[in-house]
């Protein structure tokens, strides 16, 4: 095993830890988070109000000493709400480009499909590109740069569904979930007297983050588990029941994921379990279903897992010759 992978296990086991003390009980949620954040991915996560959503993204950015903004998206909203706008100078006689919130490492889109699909389409060039456009001059997003957008399942009046184009930008769609009872417990008495966060520390340095989203990048994937990747994706497209399935980009994230899976567990080669666990993470909101399928409460996350199972898993030897 080569010392840099260890160096990603490190890493990542340092920032989960940090992250515990205010995230209680969530250990998953929280390797998927880093998992995606060393992917150099956004973050969607769909759950209902109140479970942590929003600590955990000022966690993130104070754990890594990341700069972190917040946008409470409203149906009001204007699109240079989100990435800035120009403003005529007097003195100068010259617009000055006054940025927004979206400069930022660490964006919190909080309550993402409250916005218009106007406003929600100013997020689609920063996500992808990591740039803004604005009056017809382009400006760079710091690195690295992270969107991590929350929304309520359960809430759908006065929200905006979001568009399979935006929805294909977020490498993965996590659910944290109700805290068990001894978990929750726990956070009565963490916040007594204060919120743990006041007194979370910075455990890792900006430049380390960067250099370990590189480090990922030469975890070896054999010509078998690629076959695996690309044949589970193409398989959501000729499901029955799919309307729209993955897109290649699915294919590179699930690719992507597995290589960071990898080096977190300690190995410096890709198994197909490392891409079974992540099949649904990835796939499960990039797949859009038939109308029939959903009257019939068929949902994408079921899917994904009966194309899990139908796929044939590779065998042999996996790892480097």
């Amino acid at each position: 095993m080569d010392d840099k992978f260890l160096q990603v296990r490190t890493f990542a086991e340092r920032v989960i830890g940090n992250l515990e003390k205010v995230i209680v009980g969530k250990r998953d949620a929280l390797e998927q988070i880093v998992i995606n954040l060393l992917c150099q991915g956004h973050l969607l996560i769909e759950d209902v109000p109140g479970v942590g959503k929003t600590v955990l993204a000022r966690s993130l950015a104070r754990s890594l000493g990341c700069s972190f903004n917040r946008i409470q998206f409203t149906p009001d909203m204007l699109p240079s709400d989100v990435t800035g706008v120009s403003i005529f100078n007097q003195e100068t006689r010259q617009f000055e480009f006054r940025p927004g919130p979206v400069m930022a490492q660490i964006v919190l889109a909080d309550e993402i499909n409250r916005a218009t699909p106007k406003t929600q389409s100013a997020l689609l060039e920063a996500m992808e590109e990591r740039q803004v456009t604005v009056d017809g001059k382009t400006y760079a997003l710091p690195k690295p740069f992270l969107v991590m957008a929350t929304q309520n399942p359960i809430e759908y009046e006065g929200t905006f569904p979001l568009p399979e184009a935006q929805l294909d930008r977020f490498l993965m769609r996590v659910h944290l979930g109700y805290p068990a009872l001894a978990d929750e417990i726990r956070v009565l008495e963490l916040q007594q007297m204060r919120h743990p966060i006041e007194e979370l520390q910075m455990v890792s340095e900006v430049e380390e983050l960067r250099a370990m989203q590189e480090v990922v990048k030469s975890v070896y994937v054999s010509q078998a588990v690629k076959r695996y990747i690309v044949m589970l994706v193409r398989a959501t497209r000729e499901n029955a029941d799919v309307y729209l399935g993955a897109s290649p980009r699915g294919s590179l994230g699930l690719f992507r994921a597995g290589q960071v899976r990898a080096a977190m567990l300690g190995r410096d080669y890709v198994l197909p379990d490392d891409i079974k666990y992540l099949a649904t993470l990835v796939l499960g909101h990039r797949v859009v279903l038939q109308p029939a399928s959903r009257l019939r409460n068929l949902n994408a996350e079921q899917v994904v897992l009966d194309v899990l199972s139908m796929v044939p898993v590779p065998s042999g030897d996996l790892k480097e010759a």
